[in-house]
This record gives structure tokens, sequence and C-alpha cells, in this order.
């Protein structure tokens, strides 16, 4: 018997055992569903986490105070105050990789007008911060270098301080107006455009931005700095960037010889890599929770192909006894397994694509099918028909003709 006619008989096995054939292929069409959908929430999560870095600029590198603690270990506070003035002046002086630098202050409280107040974070930054995270204004300007020698009372402020103290859409009202920030009166001479929320849930446009020199005197009282953003000159030249930030900073902090940096420098490509690389292991512990799904399956299918060959033993007594070797009453199974398990897979993908495009962006979250995950599932789902339909196709094959016809 050739393939195309044992092919036939396979499909008409499970075309007549509809329900029993739909059951044993729902598990692989949940299994392969449940696949594709953690994996294009991977990838969905991993291309916006990608994208929204890249608007702050792939040649991002920020500078932070202490030493490269990533086990979590508590450092003394003396270690966070080792960003000075004079280090932003010399990276200013020195700098060749680097086009955009600003040091940085924080400080987060109640700001107020009127009758209105929210909680927001100032941002204490030079006149190239914007210019750093390609962030516009959509009303009014941006302080200059007076504004920062003078340690002026001037903000920029994000639209949901706008929202929040003057209303929406009131963004050309707000400019001129006097916010107090910790009883502070700062005149508003800017509104940033929108950028809206970003992966971690955090507002950005719940923001204040002022000069540095401001917000270190008037409002943090302090004389180090949170931190130094800076702009490699591109992308390409970041590594080199490091290297000459490093340099200039454990020359002014009188770092010697073996002793360990009293700073941190992150680059922007480095903290995608490490989201990339944090998401892809969250992926795949996804995936391989879903998968277990699919060897639940696969046990089914053997389990309904056992009973096929069962309940079948007289047909099989027959074939062979008309001539049909082992070997074709092996693969006649086997097939009808591959069949199951493939019309399982392709009913899976369906599944899966359809809540992919359609339902998970509903719920607001991303999603983007890469095509590989589709063609990894239709091997997966051959390999399961193949070796979970041949244990039963040998149970066939290994059957004694004249017992299996007398068979009842």
């Amino acid at each position: 018997m050739n393939i195309l006619n044992l092919l036939k008989v396979s499909i008409n096995a499970v075309a007549n055992n509809k329900m029993r054939s739909f059951l044993s292929m729902l598990g692989i069409i949940i299994g392969v569903a449940a696949v594709i959908i953690m994996m294009s929430i991977g990838q969905g999560s991993k291309e916006s986490i990608r994208k929204e870095l890249s608007t702050m600029g792939t040649n991002l590198l920020t500078i932070r105070p202490g030493a490269d603690m990533r086990g979590g270990v508590r450092q003394d506070p003396s270690a966070m105050q080792t960003l000075k003035m004079a280090d932003y002046q010399r990276i200013v002086a020195e700098k060749k990789y680097v086009s955009y630098v600003s040091p940085e202050v924080t400080s987060s409280g109640q700001v107020i007008f009127g009758n209105n107040n929210t909680t927001s974070t100032m941002y204490g930054e030079s006149t190239e911060y914007l210019d750093i995270k390609q962030w516009g204004l959509e009303e009014g300007i941006n302080f200059n270098e007076e504004d920062i020698r003078k340690a002026s009372k001037v903000c920029v402020v994000g639209q949901t301080i706008v929202k929040e103290l003057f209303g929406e859409g009131k963004s050309s009202e707000a400019i001129g107006k006097y916010i107090r920030f910790k009883s502070i009166p700062m005149r508003i001479i800017g509104v940033l455009k929108t950028k809206g929320y970003n992966s971690w849930g955090m507002d950005q446009d719940n923001v204040i931005i002022a000069p540095y020199t401001c917000v270190m005197k008037r409002i943090a009282a302090q004389t180090y700095f949170s931190s130094i953003v800076c702009s490699a000159l591109t992308e390409e030249l970041s590594e080199s960037a490091i290297e000459e930030l490093t340099g200039i900073l454990r020359s002014n902090h009188k770092l010697k010889g073996d002793a360990a940096d009293d700073f941190t420098i992150r680059s922007q490509a480095e903290m995608m890599d490490t989201m990339s690389s944090t998401m892809d292991t969250v992926t795949i512990i996804l995936v391989v929770a879903a998968a277990f799904s699919l060897l639940v399956a696969g046990i089914g299918i053997m389990n309904i192909m056992l009973v096929s060959v069962t309940e079948r033993t007289k047909e099989i007594g027959l074939r062979m006894a008309v001539g049909a070797s082992g070997m074709v009453i092996s693969l006649q199974f086997l097939i009808e397994s591959v069949l199951i398990s493939l019309t399982g897979g392709i009913l899976g993908v369906i599944l899966g694509s359809v809540v992919s495009n359609f339902v998970i962006p509903l719920m607001g979250m991303p999603s983007s099918i890469p095509a590989w995950s589709i063609y990894v599932s239709f091997a997966v789902c051959t390999v399961i028909g193949v070796l979970f339909g041949y244990i039963p196709a040998r149970k066939a094959a290994n059957m004694d003709p004249i017992e299996a016809i007398r068979h009842e």
C-alpha cells in the first residue's frame, strides 16, 4: 500500500471518530496556543522596552555615585556622595567623545498651585538635559545658563503637572504662573511635550525640571549630585566615551592602581541588553510552563491511539492476513497520530494568533508573534505525533494475525 492510500485510510479513521479525535487535539490546541501567546507577550514586551529606551537615545550614559554593587550590598552613605561639581566641570572641559552633559539632583515632594496640589519629583539639570533626553517643549522656553548661574527659581513642567494644577489642555495658561514646591515658589517658563507612561508604569509627564543650582541650594540643600547624565557623540562611540569618563573621574577622585571605582557608568545599550536578557528569561519560563501542556497532550494522544488499536484489532488482523506488512500497519497508526497532532497544531496556531493580535492588545499589553515560533510549533507537533504514536503503532504491528482475527 502506498503512502497516499495510507493517508486516505488515516483521514477516514480520524474522521469516523470526530469527538474523540477533537478531544485528543484539544490538549495540543491549548498547548500550542499558550506557547505562542506567551512568546508573543515576551517578544512584544521586549520590543516595547527597547523602543522606549531608544527614544531616550541609544547613546545615553548615566554616571551614578558608589561602586558597582549589583549584589544588593548596602553601601556607606558617604559612598553615595562622590559626584561633585568639580567632576562635572572637568567632564565638560575635557570631553571628546561626549556631546552633552548634565548633572542631576532630584527631590520629591508636594507641588501646590492655589487650591490644587499633587506629588511630583523635581529634577535639577543643566540646559543640555532636554537634548540628552530628546525631549521637546510644547509651550514656552527652557531655562538658560544665566538662570543656572543665578540659581533662578524657574522650571519646566510635564503635562501631568499642568493637568493636575491647571486643568486639561491648559499648557499655555501655565506659562508664567508660580507653583510652590516644598514651600519654594517656582515660576513656570516652559511645558514639555507629553511622553506618557513607560514600561515600568511610571508617568514620565509627572516631572518638574529646574536649574541644578537652584535645586541643590534652595530645595535639596546638598553639595553633591545624584547622578550625571551624558550623551555620547554616537552609539558606536559609547564605549570610548565610557573609557574617557572613567579616566576623568578616577583622576579627579585620585584613584590609583587597582583601587575600585567609587562611581558606576551605565550605557543605554547595556541597559537595553540587560532588559532584553531579563525578558528572554521570563519568556523562557513562561514557554516552558506552557509547553508542559503539550507533554500532557502527547500522553493523551498515545492513550487514545492505544484505545484505537484495541478497538481495531480485528481490522488489523484482516489486513495482515491479506498481505499488509507490520511496517505498513505501524506506518498507518503513526500517520493517524501525526495527523491528529498537526491538525491540533494548526488550530492552536490560529487560536494563539487571534488572541495575540486582537485580544492581548485590547488588554493594553504589547504583543508581537515571532515567525519562528510558528515553525517551531509545527515541528514540535510532528515530533509529539511520532513519539507518542510510536508505542501504539508498534503494538499494532506486532500483533499475531490469527489471534487478531479471532478477537471480539
